[in-house]
Formats: structure tokens, C-alpha cells, sequence
């Protein structure tokens, strides 16, 4: 059995989740959020618990069993905490300024950089650090990764657009000659 799939999605207190045939509908105080009904999985709300199974044993149910725990799970979350990645900006002359969806960014080209997040992202600003705030973790993280595509940091000064947790391993410049 899925060691991730069998467990259990705790409900917390204000969340209610409805079960269609062809998505899972996750409401509670921050918003509403679809799940798509994956293949071969049943999911059930038993007093505050959801529990997914799956209908086989073949190998390709028991993926779709922990993946659609997985993506309950993140919706539970998102409608109770909200998701959030932050980003640094790193470099001699870069800038910053902006926040709501739409952000302005001086990155070295010789022109500014634009960038307006989608429905129900925020972006908040603050110096150089950009935090990417949503209720839906994969719209979180494709947001932070379109920021950090436009300016990838590079190998020798770390300059550019960084995850804050991200490790930059840098590489020694030229060998001077003897």
C-alpha cells in the first residue's frame, strides 16, 4: 500500500470538502480550491478525516492512490495557511520595487523587467526580497520559478534571482599566470 496514500487528511475545524465525480471541491477561510479525481481512487470524508483508496493493486493505482492524497492534502493546507516562497535579488545596480501582482525590476538589461502574477497570487515586496503568497502550492511555486527564469543567478558572483533557502555554489574566477 502507499505509505503516503493510506494516511489520512486531517480536516481541520472550518474546511469542508465535497466529493463530485470528476473533482473535489476544498473550502475553507482563505478560499475555494478544485481537485481533479485521479483514476482508480475513491476519496471519503469520515467525521474529520478524508481518506483516499484505491480500487487495485496495480502499479500505476497505487501512484494515482498517493498522488491524490498528496494533492488533498496540499488543498487542505492551502485553504487554512496559504503557501508562501521567498526570493532574493542579488547584484550591483539591481532594484526592486512594486508589490499587489504587478512587480518592476532593474536586473542589468537595458531595460526593466515587468512581471504580473496571475489570479490569486500576491506578491509582496520588501528591500530585495520577493515573497510569492497563494492558497495553491503549485501556482506558488510555478510563479516563484517564472521570477527566478527571468535572472538565474550565475556561478561566479552569485548575482541574480534566488530562492531564500538556495545554496549558490560558486566557482573560482581565471588562474592567474605564474
Amino acid at each position: 500500500m502507499s505509505r503516503i496514500g493510506k494516511l489520512p487528511v486531517e480536516i481541520p475545524a472550518g474546511v469542508t470538502i465535497t466529493v463530485g465525480d470528476k473533482e473535489i471541491t476544498v473550502a475553507g477561510p482563505k478560499g475555494t480550491l478544485q481537485v481533479p479525481v485521479q483514476e482508480n481512487t475513491k476519496t471519503t470524508v469520515e467525521g474529520n478525516q478524508a481518506i483516499v483508496t484505491r480500487s487495485d493493486d496495480e502499479p500505476k493505482s497505487r501512484a494515482w492512490h498517493g498522488l491524490q492524497r498528496a494533492l488533498l492534502n496540499n488543498a487542505v493546507e492551502g485553504v487554512t495557511k496559504g503557501f508562501e516562497k521567498k526570493l532574493e535579488i542579488n547584484g550591483v545596480g539591481f532594484r526592486l520595487n512594486g508589490g499587489g501582482r504587478n512587480i518592476e525590476m532593474a536586473l542589468g538589461f537595458s531595460h526593466p523587467v515587468k512581471y504580473e502574477a496571475p489570479e490569486g497570487i500576491d506578491l509582496k515586496v520588501d528591500k530585495m526580497t520577493i515573497t510569492v503568497v497563494g492558497i495553491d502550492k503549485q501556482k506558488v511555486g510555478q510563479v516563484a520559478a517564472e521570477i527566478r527564469s527571468l535572472k538565474k543567478p550565475e556561478p561566479y558572483k552569485g548575482k541574480g534571482i534566488k530562492y531564500a533557502d538556495e545554496v549558490i555554489i560558486r566557482k573560482a574566477g581565471k588562474a592567474g599566470k605564474k
